[in-house]
């Protein structure tokens, strides 16, 4: 299969700048993928719909939720080069072991981050051209709040040491919202909020499991109400997340490593579920493939994993029998794990149907549910 397979065009009016006015009122298409029909709906109107036909087990029992619950750092960071005085951008991606005390720049290291910046191979290029290229951050008032030197490479990455901790504390205070790079504007105050899920528990991901961002704390109270129970898994969304595929043919494309967790009580949730043929609707891509990545000969791993998997069609699904999600970029891994969990051709067409109906499209846009 060709990544030019999972184009499709869309206006760029359609994709979302800013969230809805409030929390949960997005649109909301259904996709019945057995049938190929499609109909327009509302997020908020989930907890009912859940509880339909089409959602029941064999024996009417409801389905089961299953959420990313890990919480968006603002792993965003803006410094000017100690060199050039030029202003360079940073997405912190993973914390990495301290190996050298940079003694070029006189740095010592108390931190080390996998960092992704523009040109970084370039960047790395002058570094050792210049025997040596620290970084000054500051904070809003123009006071200097760290330093940090290039210690390496790794892939197409640059490793930086901090001349102190930077920990989900310090980066809360002086860290942004990492908005993906079609929200043509700067993060504000709003978006700390509105970029994150209002059940996120674990820090750890570079990029929202946007799925989430539709459920209030109203919609999960009804949703519990009506008798559906929820259960939470961690994937901590990254390089394997949100990565464009480069590749002309899709099964060259290598997905990066990201971490997972699932604890014993939520495993044993989905677990009961599944033996009583209750069907699991999982909540974002990410959901899918933490499940999917965990699950083998009708059981979970428990506790702290990774996973690389690469989700296009022709997979076979052993987990996941609804996917609540938002609408994904062309030539997206994300696109082609829909596509393998409803076809292509349909997937490309309810596509076309939301692009002709003005729905929203992408982290802050509207939802599919797809069955």
């Amino acid at each position: 299969m060709k990544t030019l397979d999972f184009s499709f065009d869309l206006p760029q009016r359609l994709i979302a700048q800013y969230p809805p006015e409030k929390r949960g009122q997005s649109r909301l298409l259904i996709l019945d993928r057995a049938t190929g029909k499609f109909s327009h709906s509302a997020a908020a109107a989930l907890p009912e719909i859940l509880c339909g036909g089409n959602f029941l087990g064999a024996d009417g029992q409801k389905p089961l939720l299953v959420f990313n619950n890990s919480k968006v750092r603002k792993a965003r960071l803006f410094a000017r080069s100690s060199v050039s005085g030029a202003p360079v951008e940073f997405l912190l991606l993973e914390k990495m072991e301290i190996r050298s005390e940079y003694p070029v720049t006189g740095l010592c290291a108390q931190d080390c981050w996998k960092v992704m910046t523009k040109r970084a191979k370039r960047v790395f290029r002058r570094k050792r051209e210049s025997d040596g290229n620290d970084f000054i951050f500051y904070d809003n008032g123009g006071n200097k709040i760290a330093s940090a030197a290039i210690a390496g490479m790794q892939d197409d990455y640059l490793l930086l040491g901090f001349d102190r901790i930077i920990n989900d504390e310090w980066l809360d205070k002086y860290g942004h919202i990492p908005l993906p790079p079609y929200i043509k504007r700067a993060d504000d105050s709003a978006d700390a909020q509105r970029y994150q899920t209002v059940y996120a528990k674990e820090y750890g991901s570079a990029a929202a499991p946007t799925a989430g961002l539709h459920f209030t704390r109203e919609m999960l109270d009804s949703i519990s109400q009506a008798g559906i129970e929820s259960a939470f898994v961690t994937l901590h969304a990254g390089l394997g997340t949100f990565l464009p595929v480069r590749s002309v043919n899709i099964e060259d494309h290598v997905m990066h490593r990201e971490t997972f967790i699932i604890g014993e009580q939520d495993a044993l949730k989905i677990e009961k579920a599944k033996a009583q043929g209750r069907r699991i609707i999982a909540v974002g891509t990410t959901s899918v493939r933490a499940l999917e990545s965990a699950w083998k000969d009708g059981m979970l791993k428990r506790g702290e994993s990774d996973t690389a998997i690469f989700i296009y069609p022709g997979y076979k699904f052993k987990v996941a029998d609804a996917v609540f999600t938002n609408f994904h970029t062309p030539e997206s891994t994300l696109l082609m794990l829909v596509c393998a969990f409803a076809g292509r051709e349909l997937i490309l067409d309810t596509y076309a149907e939301a692009v002709r109906e003005e729905y929203r499209f992408f982290s802050y846009g509207d939802a599919m549910l797809i069955h």
